[in-house]
């Protein structure tokens, strides 16, 4: 659990930053729109190099943090804690309304018959303990 975590932990900083890069450039691919000589990484073209490789790599690392992630979360959680617990001596209940007047369906048998009381022992959901 704590792999995940810092996992989510991660990937939020680099969410964060990734948002960040992207709303620094320009929407012509002019980067920060920073004067100065044409070469070099603070020129104009030098900050949408950088900018734009940030991107690429903050993008590419959120993807696998996802992955990663998705991966960790299977590994950790099991549907064996959810269906261990689960009743399935549930039987149906009587229609209360059969046998009534207006009503065609056959009268239903007396419920001490039909239906069998689990033992509470076998009742998870009791809170009998053994």
């Amino acid at each position: 659990m704590s792999l995940f975590l810092f996992l989510t932990v991660v990937q939020a900083i680099v969410a964060a930053a990734l948002v960040g890069v992207i709303l620094m450039q320009r929407s012509e691919g002019g980067g920060l729109g920073i004067g100065g000589s044409p070469s070099g990484l603070m020129s104009a073209r030098g900050a949408a190099d950088f900018l734009t490789r940030a991107t690429k790599w903050l993008a590419v690392a959120f993807v696998v943090l996802s992955i990663a992630m998705a991966a960790v979360a299977v590994e950790t959680t099991s549907g064996d804690a959810i269906t261990s617990t689960l009743d399935r001596s549930v039987t149906a209940e009587p229609d209360p309304l059969a046998g009534q007047a207006g009503n065609d369906a056959a009268p239903a048998a007396p419920a001490a018959a039909t239906l069998a009381a689990p033992a509470p022992a076998d009742d998870p959901l009791s809170g009998a303990t053994e």
